[in-house]
């Protein structure tokens, strides 16, 4: 079950943390996340899956940058979020999506206990204009059913910005 904006804010502080929290980013049954002022880029034109690829940051400046199309950008958001109870899910804004701009590929799917920034997947299918602090995507809350554990991650938990893919080290847990 997803819980409503007001089940969010009565949340907050609690088991649910958004630092910073403004009340009018407070939807129906989500929050808005911001987008931050930088953005990573890969370098290599072939990325390989079992070596760490060097990235290039980028800052948006305040009167904006353009995106082009076939290309990734990786972003995060301004807001530090931690879930200690429930499962955090984000999804791009549907006025963003329409737009032609994706924000998550295929992360939106969070952890119970994941606390940190959330690194944003980026990809146009055309050249588009962003800036920073627009609220781009939105957190929501599903319920947990039965025991769990928490999240515990040495790769993305606890984060302090975008973070690239960090899946080479996967590969020095199996060979």
């Amino acid at each position: 079950m997803i819980i409503s904006g007001k089940e969010i804010a009565k949340k907050l502080g609690k088991t649910i943390f958004i630092e910073p929290f403004t009340i009018l980013q407070l939807n129906p049954n989500s929050y808005n996340l911001r987008l931050h002022n930088e953005l990573l880029v890969y370098n290599e034109p072939v990325l390989d899956m079992k070596k760490q690829n060097t990235c290039t940051k980028i800052i948006i400046p305040p009167e904006g940058i353009t995106l082009q199309p076939h290309k990734l950008y990786l972003a995060r958001t301004v807001e530090y979020t931690k879930t200690l109870d429930m499962v955090p899910m984000l999804e791009g804004r549907s006025s963003i999506g329409r737009l032609g701009l994706f924000i998550h590929i295929t992360a939106g799917f969070g952890d119970v206990g994941f606390a940190g920034f959330w690194t944003l997947e980026m990809f146009c299918v055309q050249p588009i204009h962003i800036y920073p602090g627009i609220e781009i995507c939105q957190i929501y809350y599903h319920t947990i059913e039965g025991a769990y554990d928490a999240y515990v991650s040495n790769k993305y938990q606890n984060n302090n910005g975008i973070q690239p893919s960090l899946l080479y080290k996967d590969f020095e847990k199996i060979f």
